[in-house]
């Protein structure tokens, strides 16, 4: 707010500058108007002009009220040595009416800007618009357009006023409009966030602890009890991590730990898919080259979508074999897994199921990658994963 409260009164305080010095000009024009006024009266007033002048640009870079105090008065003096520069009984002419007209209004009404932040800078704007007031009332008593004049200074005193307070008021609004916007802005992040970390938790969830969950629930069958007590452990060990705080990634399929790794190669993680499997009862025929170097994130996410589907043939396909083809071009790495087991109808996959949907469609599209399944009743079932390099 304190940062907020410097640019509005920077803001009032160059509103000052360019009103006040564009009416200085103006005044400054009509007292340089040839036979307007005497001599004596021109010099002292063009004196008292360039002090208007200087207060008002010192006013419009400090906001000092010694600033505006001179350019009032300087303005006041103005007033009183035209109006009383006539002969007694010899009513202003054009000249001087402009002259006090011009400087009542723009260059004297101008310190209204900075006089509206505080009481005491209140009661100093207050003070000065009934001083010009009256000495424009007092110098122009045999005036033929006195009332006018008066009329004028009023409306300009308070029509700047009014704006000035407009825009003082104002700025904050806008700025915590502002900062409303950006609350509401981080919210939505915050929110978008915890429902990516939620989607990831159940991914993760999925892949490890409710696969053993669902091999016990079977009581093991297809699975060796030595295999079974290794996964266990794993997952016994990741649960310990979460519990402590840790933040595991998949350092390759299967196996999650807290050592993150910048750049692998396929070729060094398919052996470990393929020995996890095995101990599982899945026997995986791997065909085309796994030389092939990707970033850490997305080899994970291949990986495991890769894992997921294998283990879909090992639960579902009624098969003991699947067959794995790694392809790549110069921009992506793709897996085709293959089986010929029982298939299924796609149609017939509830949204509850979050196997293929998070753990292999949505994995993927968070890297950039893709993935298409084709399978029907009877004819086995083929998936094709595909990543970015």
């Amino acid at each position: 707010m304190q940062r907020i409260l410097k640019e509005r009164d920077r803001l009032l305080r160059r509103a000052v500058q360019a009103a006040g010095l564009v009416g200085t000009a103006t005044t400054l024009a009509c007292l340089l108007v040839p036979g307007g006024l005497e001599a004596d009266a021109r010099l002292w007033c063009l004196v008292l002009v360039l002090f208007l002048a200087v207060g008002q640009y010192l006013l419009g870079s400090t906001g000092a009220l010694r600033w505006a105090v001179l350019t009032v008065l300087s303005g006041e003096a103005i007033i009183f040595i035209v109006g009383f520069a006539s002969h007694p009984g010899v009513p202003l002419n054009l000249i001087e009416e402009s002259v006090i007209g011009m400087v009542s209004t723009a260059p004297m009404c101008a310190v209204a800007a900075v006089l509206l932040t505080s009481p005491r800078r209140i009661l100093l704007l207050v003070a000065s618009f009934a001083v010009t007031i009256a000495s424009v009332a007092v110098v122009t008593v045999d005036a033929p357009d006195r009332t006018v004049l008066l009329a004028l200074t009023v409306s300009m005193w308070l029509a700047f006023t009014l704006a000035a307070w407009w825009i003082a008021q104002s700025v904050p609004r806008v700025m915590h409009r502002i900062a409303a916007i950006g609350r509401a802005h981080r919210a939505e992040r915050y929110a978008s966030e915890l429902e990516a970390q939620r989607r990831q938790d159940a991914r993760l969830l999925h892949d490890t602890v409710l696969a053993t969950l669902t091999l016990l629930a079977h009581s093991g069958v297809g699975v060796s009890p030595i295999a079974l007590q290794k996964q266990a452990g794993d997952d016994a060990r990741l649960l310990r991590q979460l519990r402590l705080g840790g933040l595991p990634t998949p350092r390759r399929s299967g196996v999650y730990s807290l050592e993150p790794a910048s750049v692998l190669s396929l070729g060094d993680t398919l052996d470990a898919v393929r020995q996890r499997f095995e101990r599982m009862g899945l026997t995986v025929n791997w065909h085309g080259s796994g030389q092939v170097q990707l970033s850490s994130n997305v080899l994970d996410s291949f990986l495991l979508a890769l894992s997921e589907c294998l283990e879909n043939v090992r639960r579902h396909s009624g098969v003991d074999h699947a067959d794995v083809t790694i392809t790549d071009d110069a921009r992506t790495v793709r897996a085709m897994v293959t089986d010929t087991g029982v298939g299924f109808d796609l149609g017939q996959v509830g949204t509850e199921r979050l196997g293929v949907a998070e753990s292999v469609i949505a994995r993927l599209r968070d890297v950039g990658g893709n993935a298409r399944l084709f399978s029907s009743p009877g004819a086995g079932t083929t998936v094709v994963l595909e990543v970015p390099k």
